[in-house]
């Protein structure tokens, strides 16, 4: 990371209560490749899980412990044969050589606590991950505030397909039991880079960790307000990011958004942009929708390159996909390669994933939770299932996604959709309902557009209201960052044969 933006970092985390002499106090291993037994805090994150099958694979030895597990993470975490323990406790670091602090743990998380006290060496995801894949890699890294998950699986696919044999971290699970990590013998390793930041100790985003050659930004839209105050100080991490980019690299800028696009004045390596504007360098034209899926015509500096096939709806699934046709292309992956390894994949579970059909009503879960995600995907949906009623429940359950700076946004995304549940966002240790989303206030905003839309309390009572009024033909998509009570299965089972 570069010292810039380790010094700021730095600032940040000094000027918190105690938390310049937290981090001081962290015993860093030294050598984490020669470490003979790891502990993962927090095993069951979306990004903890995927390291967890990489330190596997690699051949250390594995415990974890977590206090949320359900599928597809836990059944994941499961056929690792990882010694899981439910609950947090400075008893399960007994005997451990390290310990990965994941950043929900707080500097006073059980864990995390004994580690300092009993001198256990203690190393964040990105550390780990740096050091023990990445630093003899070329290193991919997709970053955006939405996007990062898709793009990251369709190019780890796409790399391997061409038999690239590429390294790689997913923050998701792949269809079709496709692995959503992989140790790889190949010169690449490609990562979801996410802009959280690492660890209660270490305050810079998990992305400044992974060194990039080549990185991609998807999109820049306000998000994890309670972490960046505001959108500059958003802002500032992706500058970063860009700044870590060396001049014989690349960065690949979604070029229809002007924020995105002015991240490339700071970048010392080429920029390539990509998008529906017939200025980017790399574009989509005689877009064709199917049933099942996109067709589309590749243009890379107004030169035709071919018709190509995408499985996955949706113009922000279309623009995914320019991203990782750049990135190939730049790395000598051939058109037929290229072509083969999009139309053969089949997305990420959780992304647009059909999980139920019953009595003639077609269920889909999807990850979506910030606005602009809830909006494309209504989208996409619609577009993919046109001639029938769109039916959304929504959990608005992230830090983010709950808070009342959303809440007049969320009542315009829900365009498209024929009937809407909003549940009440849930209350944690601490929480200010003031600083949270109506949903009462949302709902009226969604009326106003002629849609029927109610605000529940929770799931079992979204289910008693939707029950009655769901009929053959619906299409229900069910948006949550997390298990929202087992809806799925819930409605599954009330839907019968």
């Amino acid at each position: 990371m570069r010292r810039e933006a380790r010094e700021y970092y730095d600032r940040k985390i000094a000027s918190y209560p105690d938390a310049a002499l937290r981090l001081f106090k962290r015993n860093i291993p030294k050598d984490i490749s020669s470490l003979k037994k790891i502990h993962i805090s927090g095993v069951c994150g979306k990004a903890m899980a995927p390291l967890a099958a990489l330190l596997s694979w690699k051949g250390f030895t594995l415990s974890g412990s977590d206090e949320e597990i359900y599928p597809p993470m836990s059944d994941f975490i499961a056929s690792l044969g990882i010694d899981f323990k439910k609950g947090y406790s400075g008893e399960h670091l007994v005997g451990v050589s390290a310990v990965v602090i994941g950043n929900v743990c707080g500097a006073n998380h059980p864990e995390a606590k004994y580690a300092r006290e009993h001198n256990v060496p203690t190393a964040s995801l990105p550390e780990v991950i740096h050091d023990v894949f990445i630093k003899n890699a070329k290193s991919l890294v997709v970053a955006g505030t939405h996007g990062k998950t898709t793009t990251t699986g369709l190019l780890a696919h796409v790399f391997k397909d061409a038999g690239k044999d590429p390294g790689f971290m997913i923050g998701g699970v792949m269809q079709d039991g496709e692995e959503s990590a992989a140790v790889g013998n190949g010169d690449y390793f490609i990562i979801e880079g996410d802009e959280y930041d690492t660890a209660y100790f270490d305050k810079a985003p998990k992305f400044l960790h992974y060194a990039p050659d080549i990185a991609v930004i998807t999109s820049l839209e306000f998000d994890h307000v309670d972490i960046y105050s505001t959108m500059q100080e958003y802002t500032d991490a992706f500058d970063f990011l860009v700044k870590e980019i060396p001049s014989d690299g690349a960065l690949f800028l979604c070029g229809d958004h002007d924020e995105v696009k002015k991240l490339g004045v700071a970048a010392l390596c080429e920029v390539v942009t990509y998008g529906f504007n017939p200025e980017n360098d790399i574009t989509a034209k005689n877009i064709r929708v199917t049933d099942r899926g996109q067709y589309f015509e590749l243009f890379i500096k107004g030169e035709l390159k071919g018709e190509f096939f995408i499985t996955l709806p949706g113009n922000h699934n279309l623009l995914n996909a320019l991203s990782v046709c750049g990135i190939a292309m730049r790395e000598g992956i051939t058109l037929e390669q290229l072509r083969h390894g999009l139309e053969t994949f089949k997305g990420m579970k959780r992304r647009q994933e059909v999980v139920a059909e019953k009595g003639g009503i077609t269920v889909i879960d999807d990850f979506a939770h910030h606005p602009t995600a809830v909006r494309e995907t209504i989208s996409a949906i619609k577009g993919k299932y046109s001639e029938r009623r769109l039916v959304a429940f929504f959990e608005p359950r992230s830090n983010t996604s709950r808070r009342k700076i959303f809440e007049e946004d969320y009542g315009k995304a829900f365009a498209g959709a024929g009937l809407v549940f909003i549940s009440t966002p849930a209350l944690r240790p601490g929480d200010n309902p003031l600083v949270f989303i109506d949903p009462d206030h949302v709902v009226e905003t969604i009326r106003k557009d002629n849609i029927e839309a109610y605000a529940v309390c929770n799931a079992d009572e979204l289910l008693a209201k939707a029950l009655p009024l769901l009929k053959a033909g619906d299409v229900v998509l069910i948006m949550s960052n997390g298990a929202f009570d087992g809806i799925h299965t819930k409605l599954a089972d009330a839907l019968g044969s």
